[in-house]
């Protein structure tokens, strides 16, 4: 089955449900599947200094590990 059809088929399940207790246990793992991502749980200052690194390797900017280790311990 693809995920299209995968998907209406949990439509329909969903508009037949009677059970409170279901749609609750539905919302929990979407709820937990959006808290997951820990990238809003970095502070904008962490966000930025990753984009920074990021950009850096794409213009071909790298440090030795050892370098970098010795700069953060």
């Amino acid at each position: 089955m693809n995920i299209q059809a995968e998907k209406l088929e949990l439509i329909k399940m969903l508009l037949n449900t009677k059970k409170p207790s279901i749609l609750a246990s539905i919302r929990k793992i979407f709820e937990k599947e959006e808290s997951t991502d820990f990238w809003h749980a970095l502070s904008k200052e962490e966000q930025e200094d990753i984009k920074q690194g990021i950009e850096e390797l794409d213009n071909g900017k790298k440090y030795p590990y050892d370098e970098i280790m010795a700069k953060h311990r």
